[in-house]
């Protein structure tokens, strides 16, 4: 689900309205009003939200948008079809995480500079631990989009090439109006023209772009959940034509000079509306095997999502199979609402299989951090990878008891009555504020 965004008030105008409240409380005594900050902006681009699975592929009735013609372009050598059943093809050793590493680890907590920012914060609030992985998306609104003409990209490569360690997760959408409700006919249309070469300079262009900014070792999380309903990058009207496509993608990418990328191949797990292994482009152009991993459907235990047609097992053992990595570049909680036992269960499960990296998706209704609505399942989380780093796991790392704090965004309370600000402009001033009780004892 894409977040909804609300209109940003300056620092200045949030600073404002807070000491005007704190003045009007002093004054007013208990009975002072709350202040809140109201407004929306646009969505920017992030994860949609996860739809319910198990439904037939649907025609979706939309508006004809036309596609002007694409001028041919020197067309990249077909890439040979893979089998999705194969005896796997040698492939180097992955290799194992040295004792004491921990697996890379961080959220998705906006698309652009903000989400930059509130890294540094995350990372305070679970005691200094080392967030490695920074993860955004790019819009699939135009071509241009995809291209990565993005000022936010910017943002993300300074974040990246600030730490070696780093890892910078990108997700590219296969096709523009990526959530433009186009039906199926149209789609497959899209993806033979994409199987036979007509959009490979726009990922040409892309490749250039991330080469340009220093982050020629992205990983490329492309057409994500394509075994769902919600992408125009879906898979289900055409497999062939879209293993074609994706191989082209890749292909056309691994041919910019200075390149270094990984491609993530990244369904949600689950049957959904075609079984994943059917559109698996083969070992040759897939670097990684990812998963996104929701809490849903209602009702479903961890241990089915674990045992179910096409779920965590399989995802683990497919990858096995063809010695590649694993990944969860979305995960979090959604349908069962606030589940400690999913989190504590989800995140041994990623201790136990060593995916290369994982992002939990952490806006509401999935999220730990900058979600108010999951408080037992933020303690699990928080209480799990308080304080680590790279070289220290569970139990070793520094200050891995959490000390007792207030929930994300909140100051201690302890002789000090909150005031009700609205939770945007706590959010930038950095937490609420309170007057203490204590306060004509301490002036004295």
């Amino acid at each position: 689900m894409a977040p909804q965004h609300r209109r940003v008030r300056t620092r200045a105008m949030a600073v404002g309205a807070a000491a005007f409240v704190v003045s009007a409380a002093l004054a007013a005594g208990p009975a002072a009003g709350a202040v809140r900050a109201e407004g929306s902006t646009p969505a920017l681009p992030g994860p949609t939200e996860p739809a319910a699975r198990a439904v037939p592929t649907p025609t979706v009735p939309t508006p004809d948008f036309s596609v002007p013609p694409i001028p041919a372009v020197p067309a990249v050598p077909a890439v040979p079809e893979v089998p999705v059943l194969h005896r796997p093809t040698p492939t180097a050793p992955t290799v194992p995480p040295q004792a004491g590493d921990v697996p890379a680890f961080g959220a998705f907590l906006a698309s652009d500079e903000r989400g930059v920012a509130r890294m540094e914060e995350l990372s305070r609030w679970l005691g200094g631990a080392e967030l490695r992985v920074g993860h955004t998306y790019l819009p699939g609104n135009r071509w241009s989009d995809i291209e990565g003409d993005i000022r936010f990209l910017e943002s993300w490569a300074r974040w990246r090439n600030a730490d070696e360690d780093r890892m910078f997760v990108l997700n590219v959408p296969m096709q523009e109006r990526n959530e433009a409700g186009v039906s199926d006919e149209e789609v497959r249309r899209l993806l033979r023209r994409g199987a036979a070469g007509e959009f490979d300079h726009h990922f040409r262009a892309l490749a250039e772009r991330l080469v340009d900014l220093k982050v020629p070792d992205t990983i490329v999380v492309l057409g994500w959940e394509m075994n769902g309903v919600t992408y125009t990058h879906r898979c289900g009207p055409d497999p062939q034509a879209w293993k074609r496509y994706w191989n082209r993608i890749v292909t056309t990418m691994r041919a910019v000079p200075g390149q270094k990328f990984r491609f993530d191949f990244t369904p949600s797990r689950g049957r959904d509306a075609v079984p994943w292994t059917e559109c698996y482009p083969g070992d040759d152009t897939v670097d990684i095997v990812g998963m996104d991993s929701y809490d849903q459907p209602s009702g479903m235990s961890f241990d089915e999502q674990v045992k179910e047609p096409y779920g965590l097992r399989a995802h683990v053992d497919f990858a096995k199979a063809r010695g590649k990595p694993i990944s969860y570049a979305e995960w979090g909680l959604f349908r069962n609402g606030d589940n400690p036992e999913y989190m504590r269960r989800m995140l041994a499960w990623m201790e136990e299989h060593r995916p290369l990296y994982n992002t939990v998706t952490d806006y509401c209704p999935h999220g730990v951090w900058q979600c108010d609505d999951n408080p037992e399942s933020s303690r699990v989380y928080r209480d799990t990878l308080y304080g680590r780093t790279h070289d220290a796991g569970p139990g070793t790392g520094p200050d891995v008891t959490p000390a007792p704090s207030a929930p994300a965004g909140e100051l201690p309370t302890e002789n000090c009555s909150p005031l009700d600000l609205g939770r945007w402009v706590e959010y930038w001033l950095g937490g609420k504020l309170c007057v203490r009780f204590d306060w004509w004892s301490r002036s004295r």
